[in-house]
């Protein structure tokens, strides 16, 4: 089998859909599946669809049209605000984007006109990770003025926290979103769909005893490939932390000094590269994969195995006894290797298993 590769078990993606699924439905949540992290590949679209996710998610209108082309027939959520260079590509393949400017949402209409078509908004409030949102107090006139544009459909409101600043979504900032949905409802007479509290960061908060409130939604993406929540990186109870492994080719091994020697200067990718302490002579392998393949520091190698460094195609590790050319080490990427991995060409993407839960529970994480 070629290499670097993506072994991608689509049964342990089943089994952490489904039970994050039924955790939520217990607290009146509902979830769009993110598929951004794996650009939209269909088997594991479908793998999710399968799993209880009704819809999807994603940033990129070019991942949402290829979706489109596999007859994927699920509603879809644009989760970055609309480029208004792309607006006639959203409002034709999305049924829901996330928006904070009223220039685009006006575009929007234009484009939903000319097409006959409806398009729904969810309006991004900013509740202090100062990533994207209008702020709450320009909430009510931005609501005032996309009710009267034609073919737009106020569907909600929502926030994003954690991945600019690493605000934690929590009690206060819930309910803060809460008491401004039941406000906009209150002023303008509607009744919001979507409360959409946000991404896998959440998932501390909405599986605790809080009180939701008014929050019925999350876009939820690392969870379900990886079964961590992404602010502190803890493995979620119950879900597999393994549904990928990362496997490079070994190209050289060779029992070579611990130190470079030389005159230093900057890396290929690192400014200021570590010298180590001299360890004496050690197993140097080295891989063929590296930055233009993934991010080497979202690798975690296996036991007996120490990642020392890497440029665009090499990585170099420490192997602990030298290894047979040819022969491979299997890794297990972060939401960032995987994201990268999943991104770039030079990475066959292998997926298996038949969309069910798998029998075998002994390495979920606990």
């Amino acid at each position: 089998m070629s290499a670097p590769r993506l072994e991608i078990d689509l049964n342990k993606i089943y089994h952490n859909a489904h039970t994050l699924v039924e955790r939520l439905k217990a607290k009146g949540i509902s979830i769009s599946g993110v598929t951004k992290a794996f650009l939209g590949m269909p088997e594991i679209t479908s793998t999710l669809l399968q799993a209880g996710i009704h819809t999807l998610g994603d940033s990129r209108i070019e991942n949402i049209e290829a979706m489109r082309n596999a007859a994927v027939k699920a509603p879809i959520m644009l989760i970055r605000s609309p480029m208004l260079s792309n607006v006639e590509r959203v409002v034709r393949h999305a049924d829901i984007s996330l928006n904070t400017e009223m220039d685009v949402i006006l575009k929007l209409s234009a484009a939903a006109q000319r097409m006959d078509r409806s398009h729904g908004i969810v309006l991004m409030v900013e509740l202090g990770d100062l990533r994207e949102g209008i702020m709450k107090e320009d909430l009510e006139s931005v609501v005032a003025e996309l009710l009267s544009l034609p073919n737009i459909e106020l569907k909600g409101i929502g926030t994003n926290l954690a991945c600019r600043s690493g605000v934690s979504p929590d009690t206060n900032n819930m309910a803060e979103l809460s008491g401004l949905a039941d406000s906009i409802e209150t002023t303008f007479g509607i009744t919001l769909d979507i409360v959409s509290g946000g991404n896998s960061a959440n998932l501390t908060w909405a599986l605790s005893d809080a009180d939701p409130g008014r929050v019925n939604h999350l876009r939820l993406g690392e969870a379900l490939l990886l079964g961590c929540e992404p602010l502190h990186r803890q493995a979620i109870s119950g879900l597999y932390t393994d549904a990928f492994t990362l496997v490079a080719e070994v190209i050289e091994s060779k029992t070579k000094p611990s130190q470079a020697w030389g005159t230093f200067a900057q890396s290929a990718f690192d400014l200021n590269p570590t010298i180590k302490a001299n360890q004496g002579h050690i197993s140097q392998t080295v891989l063929a994969i590296g930055h233009q393949d993934t991010d080497p520091a979202g690798l975690k190698p296996p036991s007996g195995v120490e990642i020392l460094g890497a440029s665009s195609d090499h990585l170099i590790v420490d192997s602990g006894h030298n290894m047979p050319i040819g022969s491979e080490i299997r890794f297990q990427p972060n939401y960032s290797a995987l994201v990268r991995a999943m991104t770039s060409p030079f990475v066959a993407k292998v997926p298996y298993g038949e969309n069910t839960p798998s029998d075998n529970t002994t390495s979920y994480a606990n």
